[in-house]
């Protein structure tokens, strides 16, 4: 029957275009993995166009894909940018079987939008970052241009252009096997040469000695860490240690060519400092809790970890750097990554005495490549969008009115001071505890201020002070217990802290824009 004949051509057509569409969208991004192997691995195009995307991302965006990713947030970033690059594909493919050289085109228009994405990264290295998107593309085009055109199958309608009556299913599909193997090998072998450039930093991070610091922390105090079942632990490991950043690909530093250059305004005296350098000053080692901005009321995105560094002030003050309140001219200084990432700090606390440091090390050993090896900045007291820049290898003296930092730029405070805040870790949300003792249980932090009181409330009874823990230092969290006489029914548990200087913390809610989320932890539970 030729009206069925004429239908199964066209679902085989069809699929084969679409087939060829995907085959040479893998092509395309396969070959750009391999030249930006054989290049520069931060040029591949999956990595400059999700970082464009993060780029251009509302703060209200970013701040959902943290709530509802959490740290998989780049995960799935990435692959969002393979879905969509294969739905393009397809549709690519559709194109080409009737206009083989439009289909084609659309590929290359891909690869320019590539090449531009990585033009436009902070940390570009100039206009060797576009061939790995173009090659891609001129490789992806061919690919299509060719299977297209012979993806009619033989003896039906060859579409406007012509095919010459195409090919066998045998003959396509061999094509089509030969070309997904060809891009497969090309693919595994750009990652094998963008790993071989990250092995000199790892090999360089696996040989570091760590010098004993001149300061040494004291130990934690006694009492520190309460022995209650599911509550955080008072030193957060360096695999727990929560990652909020926006780097699609971990740098990976070789200390061997890592710098860090100090100059700019009131900067008498710029300075490059390498790493050995810095290990040869008298380093800190300080128990310290970071708070990232994103962390919403009751959230993960906090934790505790004995770093050890170099003074930040001492360092700032032997290039000529005075605080304002001293007469320097300088009163923010802005933190340069290797990914080209900027933080703004306030000058004034970043010399007023508190432990801000250029930190080597975490929990005992150098810091992990996720956490800024070889070296990262941190400040207690102020959030980590201003002040813990990671991977840092550039410092320079500027004002809040002359830059504005990649965050401010988003919307984002200049200034951001943690904010006092408490947490429940036990019982969990919606557990089902036992009628009679329950303890509740958690962590509160005001870095640089300490804490001073804890009280739970159950419904809307009164508030009842918590048993404390000995506080370590006011740079570092606290924890806190109640033992709660549980009856049966459902039942709202709350807490909040008060910090170092008598300051309550609010009930008012907050989202975590612009400047750090606001309002009392509540945790619902239900005892049979």
């Amino acid at each position: 029957m030729p009206g069925v004949s004429s239908f199964r051509n066209t679902i085989i057509r069809t699929a084969r275009g679409a087939l060829a569409g995907l085959l040479a969208g893998f092509t395309a991004l396969a070959v750009a993995e391999l030249v930006a192997g054989l290049l520069r691995p931060a040029a591949g195009p999956v990595t400059v166009v999700g970082g464009a995307v993060i780029d251009r991302t509302p703060a209200s965006v970013k701040d959902f894909a943290i709530r509802t990713f959490g740290e998989d947030d780049k995960l799935v970033l990435q692959l969002g940018i393979l879905l969509v690059s294969a739905l393009f594909a397809v549709v690519l493919g559709a194109v080409a079987l009737r206009h083989r050289s439009a289909g084609a085109a659309g590929v290359l228009v891909l690869g320019i939008v590539g090449a531009a994405a990585a033009l436009s990264r902070p940390d570009s290295g100039g206009a060797g970052d576009v061939l790995p998107s173009l090659t891609g593309a001129l490789a992806g085009a061919a690919v299509l241009y060719v299977l297209a055109g012979k993806a009619t199958p033989a003896g039906s309608p060859s579409g406007d252009e012509g095919t010459g009556g195409g090919w066998s299913r045998r003959g396509f599909l061999t094509a089509a096997a030969v070309t997904a193997a060809a891009a497969t090998g090309a693919g595994a072998l750009g990652r094998a040469l963008s790993g071989r450039q990250g092995r000199g930093a790892v090999a360089s991070r696996n040989a570091l000695a760590l010098p004993a610091p001149a300061s040494p922390a004291p130990a934690v105090a006694s009492g520190a860490q309460l022995k209650v079942p599911g509550i955080s632990g008072f030193t957060t490991s360096n695999r727990e240690f929560y990652r909020v950043d926006t780097a699609l690909v971990v740098p990976k530093v070789d200390t061997a060519t890592w710098r860090l250059r100090i100059h700019g305004k009131g900067v008498t005296r710029p300075r490059s400092y390498t790493l050995d350098q810095l290990l040869a000053r008298p380093l800190i080692e300080r128990d310290i809790t970071l708070t990232c901005v994103s962390n919403e009321v009751g959230g993960p995105y906090t934790g505790n970890a004995r770093w050890l560094g170099v003074p930040l002030a001492g360092l700032l003050a032997e290039c000529g750097v005075k605080p304002p309140s001293k007469g320097g001219g300088a009163d923010q200084l802005v933190a340069r990554s290797v990914d080209g990432m900027t933080l703004g700090s306030p000058v004034e606390d970043l010399m007023d005495g508190r432990d801000a440091m250029l930190a080597v090390g975490m929990n005992g050993e150098p810091l992990p490549f996720d956490h800024g090896f070889p070296v990262r900045m941190l400040v207690p007291g102020l959030y980590g969008y201003v002040s813990a820049c990671k991977w840092i290898t550039d410092i320079e003296l500027a004002t809040f009115d002359a830059y504005d930092p990649y965050w401010v730029t988003r919307k984002w405070a200049r200034r951001a001071p943690v904010k006092t805040q408490s947490r429940i870790d036990t019982p969990r949300p919606f557990a089902r505890p036992a009628a009679g003792t329950v303890v509740i249980a958690g962590v509160a932090w005001a870095q640089h201020r300490g804490i001073t009181r804890v009280e739970v409330r159950v419904d809307d009874g009164p508030w009842q002070d918590a048993d404390l823990a000995a506080q370590d230092t006011l740079d570092t969290w606290r924890q806190w217990s109640h033992r709660w006489q549980a009856t049966p029914g459902g039942h709202t548990l709350a807490v909040r802290a008060t910090d170092g200087t008598g300051a309550v913390q609010t009930e008012q809610r907050a989202r975590t824009v612009p400047d750090g989320a606001s309002g009392w932890h509540s945790v619902f539970v239900t005892v049979p």
